[in-house]
């Protein structure tokens, strides 16, 4: 099997619901399969969309550290996506020609530490959000539309408190999105009692019906989070302590999406966190777990797709 990879190559077979509906996705950017309806059965394997080109850079942040990055280029409105702890800048191959055919320029980059990324020196390294502060003016992003899923939603979190005029929206997808209220943080840790850090990563991350229906697709994902990881990786701070309370100062649009089979961030932990936003909307992924994007990347998309066109333009 090929390797999944963010520049073009050869498609990679995987299964995934919707059948033909994420080529039709690549091809037009349109909505497929609603995040709500019933999938039909079985599960068919499609090829991955074919990516299109894009710029790779190493982009220099504090403490000798380098991210990264890759960029489809384009006049659209940016679109920068934030990876999962368990991925890196490679996540994204179902996204990137999708995003791109509907008219917008996309963004990924591996965070310090991660995938083609190097940490740097820990003492001087800038927070996670600083990192894409520094991302964005090399370049040259006024503002932008942000996307975070899994750890990458507490730095999407941290950098709207830091720099809301900069962000048309925010989209944050299964994620428990680093809030540190003393009841939210005993919810969390109820919801992963011992052994859980102990069990492999993708029974943690994927879903059931994934993890049952697309074996070449989990086999794809873990060679991604295999290599995600570099030996000088280190844990960044926030700018910020996120709270409820913080939380409620944001005016910016947010969307939060989360599978129906997410073991970190259930849907009933979404809502509890919408509540705290005063812009939000709320989807539920049906069949995924951790990682709606990959599990079902058409579903994923459509929601997003959506909501970019729905907020282009915005806040500027």
């Amino acid at each position: 099997m090929k390797r999944v990879r963010t520049r073009p190559a050869g498609p990679t077979r995987r299964a995934v619901v919707g059948g033909a509906a994420l080529a039709a996705l690549a091809a037009t950017g349109g909505t497929a399969q609603a995040a709500g309806t019933t999938p039909a059965e079985p599960w068919a394997p499609v090829p991955v969309p074919e990516q299109v080109p894009v710029t790779e850079s190493l982009i220099p942040v504090s403490g000798g550290g380098s991210l990264w990055c890759w960029d489809t280029g384009g006049d659209g409105e940016a679109v920068v996506l934030l990876h999962p702890g368990s991925g890196s800048g490679e996540s994204w191959p179902y996204q990137q020609p999708v995003l791109a055919a509907a008219g917008f320029r996309v963004v990924g980059y591996s965070r310090r530490g991660a995938y083609k990324s190097v940490a740097g020196t820990k003492v001087e390294a800038d927070t996670a959000s600083g990192d894409l502060n520094t991302l964005a003016d090399h370049l040259g992003l006024d503002r932008f539309h942000l996307s975070g899923s899994a750890a990458g939603g507490p730095v999407a979190l941290d950098y709207a408190l830091s720099h809301e005029d900069r962000l048309r929206s925010l989209t944050v997808s299964g994620s428990v999105m680093g809030i540190m209220d003393t009841e939210y943080q005993e919810l969390t840790a109820a919801l992963q009692p011992d052994p859980f850090g102990d069990m492999p990563v993708d029974f943690k991350e994927l879903g059931p019906s994934y993890r049952g229906g697309d074996r070449d697709g989990v086999a794809a994902w873990l060679e991604i989070n295999a290599r995600a990881r570099t030996s000088d990786a280190f844990a960044q701070s926030l700018a910020h302590t996120i709270t409820w309370s913080s939380l409620e100062s944001l005016t910016l649009p947010v969307q939060l999406i989360t599978g129906d089979a997410d073991l970190y961030s259930p849907p009933s932990l979404m809502r509890l966190n919408a509540g705290h936003l005063q812009d939000v909307g709320t989807h539920v992924v049906r069949e995924a777990g951790h990682n709606p994007h990959w599990e079902q990347p058409a579903a994923w998309n459509g929601l997003l797709i959506e909501f970019l066109r729905r907020h282009r333009g915005g806040r500027s």
